[in-house]
């Protein structure tokens, strides 16, 4: 199981093992703090009660040794160091503070197992954000009976009791989504630890004990319940300097470290509060694309030259996207959609060529309202609700009361004068589409429509579509404004479990630390309390962000349409990966598998091939999926020629 996770941890391995209790800890390491033999895991406490295994960082764990070091307690000496790691002061925290007051204190991301010989009970721990990964789930049955934890599936996979079972449900969730929402996953039986919680099991009873000691929703709310009342200026300041003080924690290593650029505001700040910070020039990285209106790389050039930041930018090439995509269900081993992880993987690769640790500015769009999907989301429903409910619920119910088919016959001879939208595809279809919208109650239903890539009752066959925070969270996020929500049901699953596994799986599987400033939950807790006036102004998002980047980069060099971190998908897909998706999407082959209704499908492909239509999305769920399931029966990676010579 360890070998699996190599790539997690490339510099040394452990095991420790309790026969008589059954229980086995494996542990992978990437040297980042203290390369001695002193940071070896798995490691023990120095009273010898806990054994632990931890992936992550700790910021501020020199600050927590000099607490341990300034407290006396009758139990325990002074803390005698065996080493400057992170991992000892977590041990040495649980054996004076106890593990979640320990965990509280803690600023970080992480995942961690740690085995209490006393009490013979396991506790499994996330980080408040989720920026590590940690599977859990019983798997066998009678003597093979066991309960396996792990980073990543593969480790899961490997072992003997595990079961492999597919979960249709978790299947019809990725195809709303694009990735596959916290706590569920791709396996029956196997679930994720959820952000900001705990789990608790023992040797006397199998019942697992999950506990919250930080909550995303808890700290939104709160926030809005209680906005600072200072001047623009003042908390632009404040959070210019709470930002400074997370960059510089998460400065501190032992071997080389850098940043993604992409040019944009939020890469922007981090990188120029880095090298305000740092005596020589900060190593920023880049990738650029041919397509024209996904190439950010001039962007990036100009503010890292403005900067003198150690900049290397590198365009991708057909043959390296081909490559990248071919390993993709190795490095996400549980099915996963944003494309954008082609290019997550290509810069981590890039930056793993020089450094071993690389900060970004993920986390900026939410908690500073930086989606362009926040202001369109509102202002259509401002024009939806100016109707009468009643009125909208008529048009609906006129709209189906008569079929797609014979919308098209009606319709057909006005095709010359309707909107092009309208002439490119099935005319009653969209009507009947949009009489959906017509039915909302409320903003949450209009965002989560608008979020959402297919209709997993149309495309998936046995699955049943589990209730997420996106639909369920009127009363955990009570008291918060149209967009506020928007951004915390964003901050709860999106980011979690989207952005954070894109970055999380194409770093680790390149042996690259990556850290997010932004994910500093005092940051975190600051950004909620910013009113949100001070986000959102004149149509647009980050307003106090920018205001604190504008003092290190000029604003000309900034302001621009936001990109995001694209790759040309659907121009690919007619191209350079036609032949690799129709042998993925072939007829007789989806039928075989039996996961999804063919036809739906089938005609989103054709349409997207003619130009009809732009399915990217769409698509790459389903190919995505059916690369994933192809990997799964394989004992080697996808061959490389099912991509095809098509450049």
């Amino acid at each position: 199981m360890g070998n699996t996770l190599a790539h997690r941890g490339p510099d040394d391995d452990g095991i420790w093992i309790d026969d008589e209790a059954g229980v086995a800890l494996a542990h992978r390491r990437l040297s980042v703090i203290d390369l001695s033999t002193a940071g070896h895991q798995p490691m023990t406490s120095c009273d010898g009660r806990f054994v632990l295994v931890y992936n992550g960082e700790i910021y501020n764990h020199l600050a927590l040794r000099g607490e341990l070091e300034s407290t006396r307690y009758d139990a325990f000496p002074r803390p005698s160091w065996k080493g400057t790691s992170d991992t000892e002061t977590l041990l040495m925290g649980f054996a004076v503070w106890g593990i979640k007051a320990t965990i509280e204190r803690c600023i970080g991301m992480f995942a961690f197992a740690v085995w209490d010989k006393n009490e013979r009970s396991l506790t499994l721990g996330r980080d408040r954000l989720g920026e590590k990964p940690l599977y859990y789930g019983w798997q066998g049955d009678g003597e093979n009976d066991c309960f396996l934890f792990g980073s990543e599936l593969k480790a899961l996979r490997v072992h003997p009791s595990f079961r492999a079972d597919i979960n249709r449900d978790a299947l019809a969730l990725f195809m709303r989504h694009n990735y596959i929402p916290a706590p569920h996953s791709i396996y029956q039986g196997i679930h994720k630890l959820q952000p900001g919680q705990l789990l608790t099991l023992s040797v006397a009873s199998k019942t697992i004990k999950v506990e919250t000691y930080w909550s995303m929703a808890g700290i939104a709310v709160s926030g809005n319940r209680s906005p600072l009342t200072g001047s623009a200026e003042d908390i632009a300041d404040e959070l210019e300097g709470l930002l400074r003080s997370a960059v510089k924690q998460q400065m501190l290593a032992d071997v080389p470290l850098g940043a993604f650029l992409s040019g944009g505001i939020d890469s922007s700040a981090i990188v120029a509060l880095m090298q305000s910070q740092s005596a020589s020039p900060i190593k920023t990285f880049t990738i650029g694309f041919s397509e024209q209106g996904y190439d950010e790389a001039g962007y990036a050039k100009a503010v890292a030259a403005h900067l003198g930041t150690d900049h290397t930018e590198l365009y991708v090439t057909p043959d390296q996207v081909l490559d990248v995509i071919a390993r993709l269900p190795k490095l996400y081993c549980e099915p996963f959609a944003d494309s954008s992880q082609i290019a997550t993987v290509l810069v981590s690769e890039l930056a793993r060529r020089h450094v071993t640790v690389s900060l970004s500015g993920d986390a900026g769009d939410e908690l500073f309202a930086g989606y362009n999907r926040y202001i369109f989301t509102q202002s259509l429903w401002n024009k939806l609700s100016r109707v009468p409910r009643v009125l909208r619920l008529f048009a609906a119910s006129i709209i189906r009361s008569i079929s797609p088919s014979v919308w098209n016959f009606i319709l057909g001879p006005f095709e010359n004068v309707l909107p092009q939208s309208f002439n490119q595809t099935n005319i009653g279809l969209k009507l009947h589409k949009g009489a959906q919208i017509l039915d909302f109650q409320r903003i949450d239903d209009l965002y989560f429509r608008l979020i959402s890539h297919l209709d997993p009752a149309e495309v998936v066959i046995g699955g049943q579509e589990p209730f997420t925070v996106m639909q369920d969270n009127e009363f955990s996020l009570s008291g918060l404004d149209d967009v506020q929500r928007m951004m915390a049901m964003d901050s709860l699953s999106y980011l979690p479990d989207d952005i954070l596994v894109k970055v999380d799986r194409a770093s680790m599987g390149a042996s690259l630390e990556s850290r997010m400033p932004f994910l500093d939950h005092r940051v975190v807790e600051y950004a909620w309390r910013i009113p949100q006036s001070m986000k959102l102004r004149d149509g647009s998002g980050k307003w106090i962000l920018r205001q604190v980047l504008y003092k290190y980069v000029p604003k000309e060099l900034i302001e621009r349409p936001k990109m995001g971190f694209g790759v040309p998908i659907a121009a690919w897909l007619r191209g350079p990966l036609r032949d690799w998706a129709e042998a993925l999407l072939d007829e007789e082959r989806l039928k075989r598998e039996g996961y999804f209704h063919v036809g739906p499908i089938r005609t989103k492909w054709e349409e997207h091939l003619s130009g009809k239509r732009n399915w990217q999305y769409q698509l790459w769920n389903v190919l995505m999926f059916q690369s994933w399931l192809e990997s799964q029966s394989a004992s080697i990676e996808p061959p490389r020629h099912a991509f095809g010579d098509n450049q």
